[in-house]
Formats: C-alpha cells, structure tokens, sequence
C-alpha cells in the first residue's frame, strides 16, 4: 500500500475502553514525535486556572443536560461558559503543536479542528463491548457493578460534547480516513497500520 501523501499529525478520537490512548503512546514512541493527551489538560488547567480533574471531565464530555439534548447545538445556547473557555483553550493548544510540529493528538475534536489541513490522519478506534469492559477492569482498574451502562455513558456524553462543539455525528467514518477495531485486529496490528500510513510505506 502506498498512500502517496506524508502525513505530519495523527488525530485519534476513540471509544472509551477501545485502547485508542494506548495506541498512541505507542505510535509516538515507534515514530518519534510528541503525543500530546493529559499534556493538553496540564496546559488548560495552568492558563485556565480550572483543576485538572475539571477539564479532564468537562473538556471532552458533554455535561448531563447536554448528553440528554445532545442534538442541539451550540447556536441555542446564548452564554459563554466554562466548557467554551475551555474548548478555546484547547483548540488553542491544538492548532498551535500542530502547526509547531509532527505530533499524535488523542481526543478533544482534534479531528474537527484540524479538518482543514491535508497533512493530518484522521483516525476513529473501536472495539467490542466485551474487549472494552476486560481493558477497563484490567487495565484501568475500573471496577464497576454495571461496566456495559458505564461504558455506554461515557460514549454518550462523549457524542454530545462533540456533536455540540462541532455539529458533527460523533464516530461517523466519512470524517475519518481510517477506522479501526482494536478488538479485531489488537494494539499492536492497529499500531502498525497507522504506523505504515503515516510514513507512506508499501
């Protein structure tokens, strides 16, 4: 496979449980070049003032009552609010590393915001419910009584926060390049796809 085109960024948006994260940091470190994850909400959190554990929550998920009418958009909503400070930020931190450097950006409508600029690979990671709820109680050491529900919470509220920044359905895959489903093909397989788009390689 030869894509004839050289990629300098790689946007990861992922289900929650997926391994989309863990992909990454491995890219990055096969690759070579900056992943930028709970770097953003560092950087957020100092020129915000907001905790980290508040821009973690608020700055990819959609609060409850956006997650219940998450297909209205931005345009109903009149007020700046502590979500939009913090998206500014973020799209901030995210159009400047990516115009500075190569860099994997996990998350955060990395995706949209870059939409413009051809040199980035758009990429959407999905797995099985049962993959997703082993790496959550392995992995993240989640234990809880209702995985699937949380799960499915978690994707919710991270479809309404995007649907609501970018009026965009989150996961469509003509947004994306490439999908892939982790519990299919395993990390390492995903890894090295990506890795293999992203320099151009037969």
């Amino acid at each position: 496979m030869n894509t004839n085109k050289k990629f300098k960024i790689i946007a990861i948006s992922r289900q929650f449980g997926s391994g989309g994260r863990t992909i990454g940091k491995l890219l990055s470190e096969q690759l070579n070049i900056p992943l930028y994850d709970r770097e953003i909400i560092s950087h957020v959190a100092k020129e915000s003032g907001f905790a980290e554990s508040y821009i973690e929550e608020k700055g990819e998920y959609g609060s409850s009552d956006k997650a219940s009418g998450m297909f209205i958009n931005r345009s109903c909503y009149t007020s700046a609010s502590n979500e939009d400070t913090i998206w500014n930020f973020q799209t901030k931190f995210i159009t400047e590393h990516a115009e500075k450097e190569p860099c994997i950006i996990i998350g955060r409508c990395a995706d949209y915001i870059l939409r413009d600029r051809p040199d980035v690979l758009r990429v959407f990671i999905h797995a099985d419910m049962e993959e997703r709820i082993k790496r959550i109680t392995e992995v993240y050491k989640i234990n809880d009584s209702a995985p699937e529900k949380l799960l499915h919470q978690k994707d919710k509220r991270r479809a309404a926060y995007y649907q609501f920044y970018t009026d965009i359905k989150w996961g469509d895959t003509k947004n994306f390049h490439i999908t892939l489903d982790s519990s299919a093909f395993g990390i390492e397989k995903c890894v090295e796809i990506l890795k293999t788009l992203y320099l151009g390689e037969k």
